[in-house]
């Protein structure tokens, strides 16, 4: 069955389906001998390089997608490889056959936090997209004495050089002194938003925390540099928070997947805004320890207005 290349190619893992859209608008993909072209078909019959490398589909279908939560620390780059010689997040990955890691998303060198990273190229593109505004929660500790009138600028917005960015929710994560713990939420990632919009009015920021993206969230007890694994059904509630279809894979000689399940109304009153939507988290077996990145009293993460 035919389908998009930028598709096909994002499900072997090789990148994510906007890289991909990139490799083939500079005419590193070609298709039996042709350069390929932005809404080119093909087939496993079809012959395809990229960069003059053969891509081998598999004849009796892709594996199952899999999808690691990482604890990245800081001091280590996004990138697969780096001039300086810096230590990259792609060194703790584990070995994967046939396919390759996808990154959903970049902290900075000096972030740390929760990272993403799968083989489906799909469902990176459509976690990073941002038409799905998918929620990141960052814990973020900043120097200065913040008012209630800092607060309420950050959530109603400020002008920064790309656009107008704010915060959907800003909670008090305690702390004494000069530094305080505050954890934001926005669904946007654009390049070290967080820190640009507390600097826009004077503060720094001088640790950084990424604690949950989308239904992923930092689990208590997984340790910096270390990754750990979705489970098949935490896969399959992760695309189904996207409106994704999870790919049809073979398992036992039999395909799985396919479309995710609709989600069953509640009639319970919602305490909240109606017009609100509630965050859905996953967490892997969480413990409470001494060094827990979270800070203050747990509450409901909520989605903000929508005005994005």
């Amino acid at each position: 069955m035919a389908d998009r290349i930028q598709k096909v190619l994002a499900q072997t893992g090789m990148g994510s389906r906007r890289e991909i859209e990139g490799w083939i608008k500079e005419g590193r993909v070609r298709v039996n001998s042709r350069t390929a072209k932005l809404g080119d078909s093909i087939t496993s019959d079809d012959k395809v390089t990229v960069d003059s490398r053969l891509i081998r589909f598999k004849r009796n279908g892709p594996d199952a997608p899999r999808v690691l939560l990482y604890n990245k620390p800081e001091g280590r780059i996004c990138s697969r490889k780096d001039p300086e010689g810096r230590p990259s997040v792609y060194e703790a990955m584990p070995k994967v056959v046939g396919s390759r890691w996808v990154a959903v998303g970049r902290l900075d060198l000096n972030s740390s936090g929760l990272m993403l990273f799968t083989t489906d190229g799909a469902l990176a593109n459509r976690l990073m997209h941002p038409s799905t505004e998918v929620h990141r929660v960052y814990s973020v500790r900043v120097l200065g004495d913040v008012t209630d009138e800092d607060i309420a600028q950050l959530k109603e917005g400020v002008e920064l050089d790309d656009g107008p960015a704010y915060f959907d929710h800003i909670t008090d994560g305690g702390g004494e002194g000069a530094n305080h713990w505050y954890n934001v939420t926005l669904r946007e990632g654009r390049q070290r938003e967080v820190r640009r919009l507390w600097e826009h009015l004077g503060f720094r920021v001088s640790r950084l925390i990424r604690i949950q993206y989308g239904r992923a969230i930092l689990p208590r007890d997984l340790r910096a540099n270390k990754t750990r694994e979705l489970a098949p059904n935490e896969v399959k509630k992760l695309y189904s928070s996207i409106k994704l279809d999870l790919p049809e894979h073979s398992v036992g000689g039999q395909k799985r997947g396919g479309r995710a399940p609709a989600k069953k109304s509640r009639s319970r009153s919602n305490p909240v805004k109606q017009s609100a939507k509630h965050i859905d988290t996953v967490e892997l077996n969480p413990k409470k320890t001494k060094n827990s990145v979270y800070k203050g009293k747990s509450k409901p993460t909520v989605a903000g207005r929508g005005r994005r």
